[in-house]
């Protein structure tokens, strides 16, 4: 609620952000914007306080790993490329899963992948139009994409970074280029000329809208990926819109072992680290699945985990 304040302040009515405080040259006077005040500040740290010792803990989104985003696309794929016509209420009751079809859970998945590998925020994503998309030839039969975002959050003036995105052989169900090149068929054989929204809204069970202008809204969106959780047995209510970003930033530094660095550099984070508060929640949260047993953490003779693509090592501490 604050920052929604200090935005509308900040924003609309032209306050910048400088703190509230008086008028050096005119006592009695105040400049700046009054939701960043000393006093503002103030209670909502006591208020934060106050909150932690009544018992009430602040939980975030739970993070999307890579083994629940490998069961989604495991069911997803299961779906047979046919037309669902209307769903009454008693076959929904009778068969759950109906609630989307083959070509809705393709763009689903991409959606799903998008937000986490580029580490967006799902505003960002939907927003995605198809002249952001460039495919980029790099040998005989492969191709890299190039995503041009018009929009971030940090970046409202551009000056935003592209995101290049490589096939991913070994792990299928995180590889980009299949995703897109899957959904690109799917919707071009539906359009003569692709250009609009990539992620368009979801008509009835098993299809979209033709017209470009007819993005995906952030309420349907939440609801198709809880539906989605709850195909593969998950419970969906810790998970939110930003299960992605969060699962993105933990996917990067603990599975393909980027560099902290790298995974700021590469979600657009500030590069003087002024805030390091902000990539912390996203890579620690209690809320998160635990990567391994406390008792465990010195015991050498543990599972390993899988091999590495490079060095083949399967060891805990590679």
């Amino acid at each position: 609620m604050r920052a929604a304040i200090s935005h509308k302040f900040g924003r609309d009515h032209g306050l910048g952000t400088q703190p509230w405080t008086e008028h050096p040259m005119q006592p009695g006077k105040y400049i700046g914007n009054p939701s960043l005040s000393v006093t503002v500040s103030q209670y909502m740290v006591s208020l934060r306080r106050r909150k932690v010792r009544a018992g009430e803990v602040v939980t975030s989104a739970r993070a999307i790993d890579e083994p629940t985003m490998k069961r989604l696309w495991d069911f997803n794929k299961t779906m047979s490329p046919k037309e669902i016509g209307p769903v009454s209420r008693k076959r929904k009751a009778e068969n759950p899963a109906e609630w989307a079809g083959y070509l809705v859970r393709t763009m689903l998945y991409l959606l799903y992948l998008v937000s986490l590998l580029c580490l967006l925020r799902f505003d960002e994503a939907l927003r995605i139009t198809w002249s952001d998309v460039v495919f980029q030839p790099r040998l005989i039969s492969d191709f890299r994409i190039e995503l041009r975002l018009p929009f971030r959050k940090t970046h409202q003036y551009g000056g935003i970074a592209p995101f290049h995105l490589y096939p991913d052989p070994d792990r299928p169900w995180m590889c980009p280029i299949r995703a897109f090149a899957v959904w690109w068929t799917l919707a071009s054989g539906r359009n003569e000329r692709l250009d609009g929204f990539v992620f368009r809204k979801k008509i009835g069970a098993d299809s979209v809208s033709f017209k470009p202008t007819d993005g995906m809204s952030s309420d349907s969106f939440l609801e198709c990926f809880r539906n989605n959780l709850l195909d593969i047995g998950v419970d969906p209510r810790p998970y939110g819109t930003h299960s992605f970003r969060r699962g993105g930033c933990q996917y990067l530094a603990t599975v393909l072992r980027w560099p902290l660095r790298q995974v700021c550099n590469w979600g657009g984070w500030a590069e003087n680290f002024d805030n390091p508060g902000t990539i912390f929640k996203y890579l620690l949260s209690w809320s998160d699945n635990p990567f391994g047993e406390r008792e465990h953490y010195f015991d050498r003779s543990r599972p390993g985990s899988d091999p590495c693509r490079s060095c083949g090592r399967t060891c805990n501490c590679a």
